[in-house]
């Protein structure tokens, strides 16, 4: 389990000019922006940034540790205080990242163009699209969705390497391979929970590790289940029990 350390404020490295008219902090909170171009400095291949702005907090991921705490515009710069970081050990180029990211963020200079987000500081500047528009939320329905992560109260565990379970929901139906088994049932979808019907599934014996996963995919399919969509990312939750899935094309 990830622990949580308070860090220092992130320490200012210098701050770029502009006379761009800078966004209030009520334009930019409850929004998730992903970084599109980075000018100055070279991402890890494979990386990307992603800022979020929730009720008067700032998040910062750069690929590794998650970054989190307040925020504030003040004469058109970012100002990022009290921050809290996570301590996961990472490759040394993501710490690096993580590292930089962190400096660049307090004090860099901040503008708001619609749905684009350009900041700058010293000699670097990025731009970031807001998440929505940059990789929109793939829908429930016709998507298929691969099971990634079992949730199980506060704790999530991994699938198990060799194990694939998928759901697709389509016309009113539910197609289900647990990782062992295959079935499926009748659904209704609303915009925040689906009903399910009984589950009819084949009945073939299978390995310890497959059988988990049914077991708790087959759990969690059952009457009223509550979900959640971000980009290709599905979170289904049922009386402390889910699972987390990604859609796959």
């Amino acid at each position: 389990m990830m622990s949580v350390v308070v860090a220092a404020a992130l320490v200012s490295a210098g701050c770029a000019g502009g006379g761009a008219a800078s966004p209030s902090a009520l334009t930019l909170d409850g929004r998730t922006f992903l970084s599109t171009n980075v000018q100055g400095r070279e991402l890890v291949p494979g990386s990307s940034i992603r800022l979020t702005f929730p009720g008067g907090r700032i998040g910062i991921s750069a690929g590794c540790n998650q970054m989190s705490g307040l925020y504030a515009v003040v004469d058109g710069h970012l100002r990022a205080t009290q921050m809290m970081t996570t301590e996961m050990g990472c490759a040394p180029p993501l710490m690096a990242q993580d590292s930089w990211v962190g400096a660049f963020i307090d004090g860099a200079t901040v503008a708001l163009a619609g749905e684009t987000l350009t900041l700058g500081h010293g000699d670097v500047s990025m731009t970031l699209t807001d998440r929505a528009v940059a990789d929109p939320d793939r829908p429930l329905e016709g998507t298929r969705w691969v099971v990634d992560g079992i949730v199980a109260r506060d704790v999530v565990s991994s699938v198990p390497a060799g194990v694939s379970a998928s759901l697709t929901i389509s016309n009113g139906r539910l197609v289900v391979d647990t990782g062992c088994n295959s079935g499926s049932a009748t659904v209704t979808a609303t915009r925040k929970d689906v009903k399910i019907g009984p589950l009819a599934l084949t009945r073939k014996a299978c390995g310890p590790a497959e059988t988990s996963v049914e077991q708790a995919v087959v759990g969690t399919l059952s009457g009223e289940v509550g979900y959640t969509i971000e980009a290709d990312r599905l979170t289904l939750t049922a009386d402390g029990v889910g699972l987390m899935l990604r859609a796959t094309s």
